[in-house]
């Protein structure tokens, strides 16, 4: 390795900047398809830092979420880390005040304009306006230039106070009300891509929570007793939280302080979890009634109360015996509907993150298993798998089943599974692969309800031999649709003699020995010569007279061999598909001995 090329690793592993590893190339143009080579992987640990950052920036903001006693400050954490995400010059948060007609501004960050830090502005004004309007984001890379929102001297002349010219508006929404607008701008011109926007969307979600949690301890503490308990309530569920519980746990948690039984419920009305008995399934209309009104409501049974980020239903959660509610028990029943909320958005989040990290290292241990075979081998550890130890390489296909389905319900079967060239590809622990694979595809029939086909092959061990198993695997499963074999789980062995024929790694001793092992033991252990009777019998075109005669014995001795055959290999010998493979491993047998 050259000098160059030294250097050239050492600026990557040292963080240097793209325009640091460009220079190499202009330097020594040799070096030009190595440098390529670095700026991917520079931009590749890029996004990784960012996704990591982002990830991180939401778990931040549950954390103060969970611990909220003041409000403005969580607001401010907000926007904070909404500016250094972006990486813009100014981001700030303003709210609606329906009762008085008016937009204020509520916190920024980077702002160094009085005027702009004060402004007020009349409903449906500006670019805030706009989104209000809509419910949607809304962003422009200019603007003064931009016609499509209304424009007023005030907001004008504090925009231009300010300096700004790109500015990005993201809703902040209860149920269908939109309480106020989130904001990213620059002071120059810039054009805010789709991930930029989603994860000020996901931020403005967060402070709409952290509002409407504002709103629910002030309501609360109305009543000095009332308070008290809400309090003890909201330290009991953030504590579940902080320290890292899940569904079940606030389940019991509310099931116990409003002496009732608790269900949570998924989007589609399946159960995600229950506690203090078997709680019904929430009424469809008292649902879309409580999302549209914000607050719990009385159904026959008991109270439910739609989950909900911003406008997006993410369930609901009922409570049963209690016919009656004290305004604060209903109180603490809604918030109980804003942590689940919290908690299933953060749910979303890590499995998010997870898919894509997993994603991305199968992808690469299929396509560049050698490029760097450590840094593959310790992101695997840290997903929790070794792949130093065997594993088996599955592919699964279902032709009525669209893949991110099939992918799904791959993952609930796998140490790690994901789509790679438009195939769901697992790993799973070594076993035998053809079992597992057989498993896999009954395992995955019962959750899709549709047939699911699989090919397998392994053990392999490491990056380069799990890239070498995948391709077998993609040459098993394309035999195992030709021959028909259409929901079935199988690996090369699995496949007699087209295995034999298929395989990368053929093992003819193993074929031979599961074809006619039996036979071969016991001509070893009897002295007989049933080989040379199978081997007669298919010359003479299964003729028993030309057999006895090649043979040189009674035709009753030919019959009686065969029969001895049939009892060793299954009735089923002379099917033709059975002869075919018999005759394959008795010519193989021939060549080994």
């Amino acid at each position: 390795m050259n000098d160059d090329v030294v250097r050239l690793l050492e600026l990557l592993g040292s963080g240097a900047s793209s325009e640091q590893l460009a220079r190499v190339a202009v330097e020594n143009p040799q070096l030009g398809k190595a440098t390529a080579v670095a700026l991917r992987i520079h931009g590749t640990l890029g996004a990784h830092r960012r996704r990591e950052a982002e990830l991180g920036a939401l778990f931040d903001t549950a954390s103060d979420l969970a611990r909220l006693r003041d409000t403005d400050a969580v607001l401010r954490s907000i926007v904070r880390r909404g500016r250094t995400l972006l990486g813009v010059d100014v981001s700030y948060l303003s709210l609606n005040d329906e009762a008085a007609g008016r937009t204020y501004m509520r916190v920024t960050d980077g702002s160094v304009s009085r005027l702009f830090q004060k402004l007020t502005l009349g409903m449906g004004e500006g670019l805030g306006g706009l989104v209000a309007q809509t419910a949607q984001p809304y962003a422009t890379h200019d603007y003064f230039a931009d016609e499509r929102f209304r424009h007023t001297s005030p907001i004008d002349s504090a925009v231009r106070d300010e300096g700004l010219t790109a500015i990005l508006g993201v809703p902040l929404a209860l149920g269908d009300q939109v309480i106020g607008v989130l904001y990213a701008s620059d002071r120059t011109r810039r054009e805010f891509s789709p991930d930029e926007v989603a994860l000020l969307s996901s931020l403005a979600d967060h402070a709409a929570i952290a509002l409407d949690n504002a709103a629910l301890l002030e309501e609360i503490s109305a009543h000095s007793e009332a308070l008290h308990r809400a309090e003890e309530a909201h330290d009991r569920l953030m504590d579940l939280v902080l320290r890292g519980g899940d569904l079940p746990e606030v389940a019991a948690s509310v099931a116990d302080v409003l002496r009732g039984a608790i269900g949570m419920f998924d989007a589609d009305g399946t159960e995600l979890t229950g506690v203090g008995g078997t709680p019904p399934e929430p009424p469809a209309e008292a649902v879309a009634t409580s999302r549209a009104a914000g607050r719990a409501v009385s159904t026959s049974d008991g109270w439910v109360c739609a989950v909900q980020a911003g406008p997006e239903l993410l369930g609901s959660i009922v409570l049963a015996g209690r016919a009656d509610l004290v305004d604060a028990d209903r109180r603490l029943f809604e918030r109980a509907a804003v942590v689940t909320a919290l908690l299933l958005m953060l749910r979303r989040s890590v499995a998010k993150a997870e898919d894509e990290v997993r994603g991305e290292l199968l992808t690469d241990l299929l396509t560049a298993p050698d490029r760097n075979p450590g840094a593959l081998l310790a992101r695997a550890e840290r997903l929790g798998l070794d792949l130093v130890e065997p594993h088996a390489v599955l592919i699964a296909h279902a032709d009525k089943v669209p893949r991110t389905r099939l992918a799904v319900a791959a993952g609930r079967c796998a140490a790690l599974a994901g789509i790679h060239a438009e195939e769901v590809v697992l790993l799973v622990p070594a076993g035998d692969p053809g079992q597992s694979a057989s498993r896999i595809a009954a395992d995955l029939r019962s959750i899709v309800d549709n047939p699911v086909t699989v090919g397998a092959a392994g053990p392999a061990r490491g990056p380069q031999e799990i890239a070498a198993a995948h391709a077998e695997a993609a040459r098993c499963l394309r035999a195992l649709l030709a021959l028909g074999r259409i929901g079935e789980g199988a690996a090369m062995d699995g496949l007699g003699f087209l295995g034999v024929l298929l395989g990368e790694h053929t093992d003819l001793n193993g074929f031979v020995r599961r074809t006619i092992g039996p036979v071969l033991d016991y001509d070893a252990r009897r002295g007989t010569e049933l080989v040379a009777t199978l081997h007669a019998y298919f010359a003479a075109g299964t003729n028993l007279t030309r057999a006895k005669d090649a043979l040189h014995v009674h035709v009753n001795t030919v019959v009686q061999r065969l029969d001895r055959v049939g009892s060793l290999l299954g009735s089923d010998w002379q099917t033709p598909d059975r002869a075919l493979e018999i005759q394959l491993a008795l010519r193989l047998h021939n060549l080994q001995s």
